[in-house]
């Protein structure tokens, strides 16, 4: 009897975060602020490599 109503809870509370978080405009803000992320990311690491670059074969070494 426990297992079935432990049971029955989880499910109403998947119900619940089901019907109450399908808002596409919250979805859509996530992946946006995930996409500035990785763009953000991507030209820090191409900086870095250029600078490592610079740094290993770059003129003016003394």
């Amino acid at each position: 009897m426990n297992d079935w109503f432990r049971f029955l809870m989880k499910a109403f509370m998947a119900l619940v975060l089901t019907l109450s978080l399908t808002s596409c405009e919250l979805i859509g803000d996530i992946f946006e602020a995930g996409a500035w992320t990785g763009g953000i990311l991507v030209i820090v690491v191409i900086v870095g490599i250029l600078w490592l670059l610079a740094r290993l074969f770059g003129r003016g070494r003394r």
